[in-house]
């Protein structure tokens, strides 16, 4: 993507300006929250196909995230090969079983009662897309030479968000998935060494009988995760 000849700085005018009142500003940051308090995590998914150029408007969406020297170092793998789905189950489930055994520690698995989850991982063949989303900790120029990316799990958590909040907003649920470890992604997914799988995240429609934990739709109010200092 980088070339050495596109190093130099040069200021252009802001593309995109939006000229709103105040209380417009306001009904959109509204109906935006409207909107993104209605998003489900989901562990039951229909057959449904979500077609593919859906998956690719919410990427280039993600695409868009701000980044620490707009190096822009994520890489997103979309996966719909059943074939492939299930050997991210397995290996999935065979990590989800060394932590629910007791590599995760009783605190832990106590805290994920509430949640009611458990090594079984059916979303991950049940949905229609597997969006891995991978950090990248270094990049490359076009001659090939290495350079550092900077703020990096900082900048792939941006862009993940920027990616739920698509999804959501095209009428799609979602599932963040976080095995640990994870490199076995890199193998089934071919992808090099500069990068690490940060995240699994299942796309799709609910199934007609798909439930959510009552204790996940508490949130904390606004007194509790925000302060304001004028």
């Amino acid at each position: 993507m980088f070339a050495r000849t596109q190093l130099n700085y040069r200021a252009v005018p802001l593309p995109d300006r939006t000229e709103l009142t105040d209380a417009q500003i306001l009904a959109a940051a509204e109906a935006f929250h409207d909107t993104m308090r209605r998003r489900h995590t989901v562990r039951n998914y229909s057959n449904r196909p979500v077609p593919r150029p859906v998956i690719e408007t919410c990427l280039r969406t993600a695409g868009t995230a701000p980044s620490g020297a707009n190096h822009q170092p994520w890489h997103f793998v979309a996966v719909a090969n059943p074939a492939l789905k299930a050997r991210i189950r397995q290996e999935a489930e065979e990590e989800e079983r060394r932590f629910y055994a007791g590599g995760a520690g009783d605190e832990w698995i106590k805290a994920l009662e509430p949640i009611g989850t458990n090594a079984v991982k059916e979303h991950l063949t049940d949905a229609p897309w597997l969006i891995v989303v991978f950090a990248q900790r270094w990049g490359q120029f076009d001659d090939g030479t290495r350079y550092k990316n900077y703020y990096v799990p900082e900048s792939v958590n941006i862009a993940t968000g920027f990616l739920l909040a698509a999804l959501h907003h095209a009428g799609l649920c979602e599932l963040t998935h976080t095995p640990n470890p994870m490199r076995f992604l890199n193998n089934a997914l071919g992808r090099p060494a500069s990068e690490k799988p940060t995240m699994i995240i299942a796309v799709g429609h609910p199934a007609a009988n798909a439930t959510v934990p009552e204790v996940a739709k508490i949130k904390k109010p606004l007194s509790e995760i925000a302060t304001f200092a004028e």
